[in-house]
C-alpha cells in the first residue's frame, strides 16, 4: 500500500510497556494534537489493541484531522518487531505475540502504516529534529530501565535483514559479571542500567553509606529513580556518584566500541540519568568513550543529550513513515 497523494498528515504512535502515546502532525512535522493511555499490557492482545487504536482515534479528534487525511501512520514498539510485515514477532513486557499490528492500522484507517522498533524511532527523531539534526550519521543510545541504542547512516536506519539491529544493552563489557535477563552475563544492562545502579544505590542506603537517599526514598528499587539519584549525589552521597560514575564509564567504554565500529559523528545520549545529570553524566560518558576510541579518531565524534524528550518517538516513528512510504512511491 502506497502513499495517498494529496494527504498532507501523518501519525506518530509510541508503544510502551506502560504508556501509550499518539501525536498527529501535520506536513512538516508540526504536532496538531496528542492523546496518551496507560498501555494495561497486561489485559491482552485484543484489549491492548482496541486503546491503541482509540488513542490514534482521540488523537485525530484533538487534531481535528479526518482520519481519511491521514497520509500514513508509523509507530514504535518495543520487542522483536518484523519490520516488512509490521508484526510485533514477540513484546515480553507487553505479553504479546503475533500482533499483526501494520494488517489492523491500515484496515482501520485505510492508510499506510510502517511498524519500527521503538528505539530506532526515537534515534531517528533525533536525527531529523532534535540533538542529532543536520549530522551525517547519529548513534543513539539510551539508558533506562534496560539499554537501548540505534544508529541512522546517512539517512537510513541500520537493520537486519529482518530486525532491528543496535541491541547495545547486550554488548558484554564484563566476562564474568550479573546475570542479565537475556540469560548471559556481563552485559551493558547488567553494569549500567538504571535498575543496576538502583539495585546497588539500594544496597549503599541499606548499609548507611548513602544517608541522603535513604531518607529521601529508602532501599525500595522502585523509588530510585534518576531524579532521586541526582538528588542523592547532589546532597553528597559518594557512594551514589561513584556508582552513578562507574556505570556511566561502561556506557562510554561502549560508545568507544561503537564509534570505532560505525564511526558516528554524533553521540546522542537519552534517559533519565542524562536529563537529571545533563553535564556530569555526559562528561563521564564522552571522557570513556575517547578513552576507548582508536587515537586517530577519538576527537572526531560529540556526545550530545537528547533534546526531544517523549516526543522523539512519535516524531520520529511519523518521519520515517514518510520516508519509507517516498521511497515506496
Amino acid at each position: 500500500m502506497g502513499g495517498s497523494s494529496g494527504k498532507a498528515y501523518w501519525l506518530g504512535f509510541d508503544l510502551g510497556g506502560t504508556k501509550m502515546m499518539a501525536t498527529v502532525f501535520d506536513g512538516q512535522f508540526k504536532p496538531l494534537g496528542s492523546e496518551r493511555r496507560k498501555t494495561k499490557g497486561h489485559e491482552g492482545v485484543k484489549s491492548g489493541l482496541e486503546r491503541l487504536v482509540d488513542t490514534m482515534h482521540d488523537a485525530l479528534n484533538k487534531a481535528g484531522v479526518d482520519a481519511a487525511e491521514l497520509a500514513g501512520i508509523g509507530i514504535g514498539s518495543p520487542g522483536a518487531v518484523d519490520l516488512d510485515r509490521g508484526v510485533i514477532q514477540e513484546a515480553a513486557n507487553l505479553g504479546w505475540k503475533d500482533v499483526r499490528l501494520k494488517d489492523r492500522l491500515e484496515s482501520e484507517f485505510k492508510c499506510p502504516a510502517v511498524v519500527m522498533n521503538d528505539v530506532d524511532a526515537g534515534v531517528y527523531g533525533e536525527y531529523r529534529f532534535g540533538a542529532g539534526r543536520d549530522a551525517r550519521c547519529v548513534f543513539g543510545i539510551f539508558p533506562g530501565t534496560g539499554i537501548g541504542g540505534g544508529f541512522v547512516y546517512e539517512g537510513k536506519i541500520l537493520r537486519g535483514k529482518k530486525f532491528s539491529c543496535l541491541e547495545i544493552g547486550h554488548l558484554q563489557v564484563t566476562r564474568h559479571g550479573r546475570i542479565c535477563g537475556c540469560g548471559r552475563r556481563g552485559c551493558l544492562e547488567t553494569e549500567a542500567s538504571r535498575l543496576s545502579i538502583a539495585s546497588e544505590a539500594a544496597a549503599a542506603a541499606f548499609r548507611g553509606d548513602a544517608p541522603h537517599l535513604m531518607e529521601a526514598v529508602g532501599t525500595d528499587v522502585a523509588k530510585i529513580r534518576s531524579g532521586a539519584l541526582a538528588e542523592s549525589i547532589r546532597e553528597g552521597d559518594i557512594v551514589v556518584e561513584r556508582i552513578v560514575r562507574r556505570a556511566a564509564e561502561f556506557v562510554g567504554i561502549a560508545v568507544g566500541n561503537i564509534v570505532n565500529l560505525l564511526l558516528p559523528d554524533v553521540v546522542v545520549v537519552g534517559g533519565g540519568l542524562a536529563e537529571a545529570l545533563p553535564k556530569w553524566y555526559l562528561e563521564v560518558i564522552e571522557d570513556a568513550a575517547r578513552q576507548h576510541a582508536m587515537e586517530g579518531i577519538s576527537r572526531s565524534f560529540r556526545v550530545v543529550g537528547a533534546k526531544l524528550g517523549d516526543d522523539a518517538n512519535v516524531l520520529g516513528a511519523a518521519a520515517w513513515a514518510e520516508a519509507q512510504l517516498a521511497v515506496a512511491d
